[in-house]
């Protein structure tokens, strides 16, 4: 057994749930499909409504392995290289250069835990800083889905009321797509589009709005 969380809307508000579900072991696409399958009926077995969606190379949904991290692309470049490329530590950073490399290899480059403690994020010349804690990941997120999806696949997230993320790991990470993407969706509900948020604006929207 594992246990996951799983991000949905609930009063206006992004919020989450610990659930427990049977694990399949394995590197292969395979067995990460039959967890996300053994996710989902946990999902479903707590409100039979659910319309639950994989957001992540592991899917079989389109619309969920367009919205990873890996996929979508924020000026032409991969969103997970713009997020380890803005990381400022006590030590270095940023470290510009890894725009250039294969998302994998950004996420690895030894650099980004050499140089010590996380501090902040430099993204346009602007300082973020680490509070809210999936603001700055959120943040741009947000601008590559802009970039990278249609408007009618921005439609289809309505059909979906429930959000997952099977390689994420609370105990080993923070940022997850799973929680973004529920947060697009309210602002959909709320503006009918993807506002242009300035930084401080969007960190005041993202304390009211994220209670996970």
């Amino acid at each position: 057994m594992a246990e996951r969380p799983v991000f949905f809307i609930r009063g206006g508000k992004v919020q989450s749930r610990l659930y427990a579900f049977a694990w399949f072991p394995g590197f292969a696409a395979s067995q990460k499909q039959k967890s996300i399958e053994s996710l989902h009926k946990a999902i479903l077995e707590t409100d039979p409504g659910a319309s639950p969606l994989e957001i992540s190379t592991k899917g079989k949904a389109p619309l969920g392995v367009k919205l990873s991290a890996f996929n979508l692309r924020l000026n032409g470049t991969a969103l997970e290289n713009v997020f380890q490329s803005a990381k400022v530590f006590e030590n270095g950073g940023p470290y510009p250069d890894l725009l250039t490399l294969p998302p994998k290899e950004a996420k690895r480059d030894p650099r980004l835990r050499e140089s010590g403690a996380l501090t902040g994020f430099l993204y346009q010349s602007e300082l973020f800083p680490l509070t809210p804690k999936t603001a700055f990941y959120d943040y741009i997120y947000l601008s590559a889905v802009k970039e990278s999806l249609t408007r009618a696949e921005l439609s289809a997230l309505s059909e979906y009321n429930y959000f997952t993320d099977i390689e994420f790991n609370p105990a080993r990470s923070v940022n997850t797509q799973a929680r973004t993407v529920p947060l697009i969706k309210l602002l959909l509900e709320e503006h009918g589009c993807i506002p242009d948020f300035t930084k401080d604006s969007f960190i005041q929207y993202h304390q009211s709005h994220v209670a996970c």
